[in-house]
């Protein structure tokens, strides 16, 4: 789990910012929730917009808005790796960015392997929005002969066999499957003894992993059947609505 400084509200010196001057003791780790992670990730987009278009400062309120969380969250998500609020002023956006970059780990390269390169393989490698954002793909591999020894975006597609050594040459961290399920499991395992510890999933299955091993999945399906879940909702208000509205035009009969 990722540990960030204890930091105080919007207005107040964090631990670590403390202890970065030398005005201040030890920060005290604190561990920092899942989903605080993944909305962080959210704040950093926004605040890169923000910084294009050559603002300087935002309020909680304004960011918390085109985030879509409220201020109170936000300021929470934010005090878990120290706040950078100036009362009565709001964030440094240029300050703040930067810190979150470096929370996140993007401050440094991350070399990107992906292996499977069917159709959702090859659109994963064709995308270019990776790199743009700190995550290059550096290598990709597939077992069909058709595609091994090709080149996509200029990089070879080398065999899944050639995983630990071409893993372990081009220093990747990241590993992305996006293997049919029977091929992912030996994929993994192929991108674990190449020493790649974390790892994000887009195969449909489970995969058995070392514990320092952090795998992300990510099943399209399944959100297709949530969003599906919240259309069935609505549905099913609007018709419950309905029939109030009809119910109550029957007694006024």
């Amino acid at each position: 789990m990722t540990s960030a400084p204890q930091a105080g509200p919007e207005g107040t010196p964090a631990l670590g910012e403390a202890a970065a001057t030398g005005t201040g003791g030890a920060p005290a780790a604190r561990a920092v929730p899942e989903a605080t992670v993944a909305r962080l990730a959210v704040y950093l987009r926004m605040l890169g917009e923000l910084a294009e278009q050559g603002t300087d400062t935002v309020s909680s309120d304004e960011l918390a808005a085109v985030c879509g969380v409220n201020s109170a969250k936000l300021r929470k998500d934010l005090s878990y790796v120290g706040s950078h609020g100036i009362r009565g002023v709001g964030y440094e956006v240029g300050p703040l960015l930067h810190h979150l970059e470096s929370t996140l780990g993007l401050t440094h390269r991350q070399s990107v392997a992906l292996v499977g390169i069917g159709n959702l393989g090859h659109a994963l490698a064709g995308y270019g929005g990776f790199g743009g954002r700190g995550f290059p793909v550096t290598a990709l591999f597939d077992v069909d002969p058709d595609l091994v020894g090709i080149k996509i975006n200029g990089i070879l597609v080398d065999h899944v066999r050639d995983i630990p050594h071409v893993c372990r040459e081009r220093d990747v961290t990241i590993g992305m499957i996006a293997t049919p399920a029977p091929a992912a499991q030996g994929a993994c395992d192929l991108l674990v003894r190449a020493g790649v510890s974390c790892i994000l999933n887009f195969a449909p299955v489970v995969l058995q992993v070392p514990e320092q091993v952090e795998v992300r999945k990510v099943d399209l399906a399944v959100e297709l059947q949530i969003l599906s879940f919240h259309v069935a909702r609505r549905h099913l208000a609007e018709r419950e609505g309905l029939d109030a509205v009809n119910g109550h035009a029957v007694v006024r009969s």
